[in-house]
């Protein structure tokens, strides 16, 4: 299975993530398009794993305490790529969401897994290979209470991307 985990958001902070990118969309004359339901901050890509190294990213996960905090979205930026760019909305700085990250990538490595070394840019990718004349901006900021993260599992069902919830943990209660 090829797996990561992720943040999913509440309901409402989705419809404004689906509100901006439907904006970009309108203003792009290319681009792929994240689905609404796909729209997530992945804290770790982990790749394609077996029965035992998905056991293992659980048992990380469990292994990583944390306490409910807030994150605010305030950005859209891209990285620029030959044949368009992939758009997305930043987080702003958290020295929570950071914590959590450093907390879980060293539990995975204990466990064995393989990390990416480029420094962590939390983000939620709006579409990829976009062609369009918007511009980076900072936006009103929006957000929401992080109290869980979830491992995901991502396939291609009928030829469309699809990303499922198959384990998660929640924060401490305060």
């Amino acid at each position: 299975m090829r797996l990561f985990i992720a943040i999913n958001f509440y309901p409402e902070t989705r419809s404004k993530l689906v509100s901006l990118r439907n904006e970009l969309r309108n203003s792009s004359t290319k681009g792929r398009f994240s689905a609404p339901e796909n729209l997530h901050l992945t804290l770790v890509f982990l790749g394609e794993c077996d029965k035992e190294q998905t056991a293992d990213a659980k048992f990380a996960m469990n292994a990583v305490k944390f306490e409910p905090f807030a994150i605010n979205i305030g950005c859209i930026d891209r990285f620029k790529r030959s044949g368009g760019d992939i758009w997305w909305a930043g987080v702003s700085n958290s020295e929570q969401l950071t914590t959590l990250y450093d907390n879980l990538t060293k539990k995975l490595t204990e466990f064995g897994f393989q990390i990416e070394k480029r420094k962590f840019s939390p983000h939620i990718t709006l579409g990829r290979e976009i062609i369009t004349k918007e511009s980076p901006r900072l936006i009103e900021e929006f957000g929401q209470t992080i109290d869980k993260i979830e491992l995901m599992k991502s396939e291609r069902i009928a030829g469309k991307l699809k990303y499922s919830a198959i384990y998660s943990i929640n924060a401490d209660s305060l």
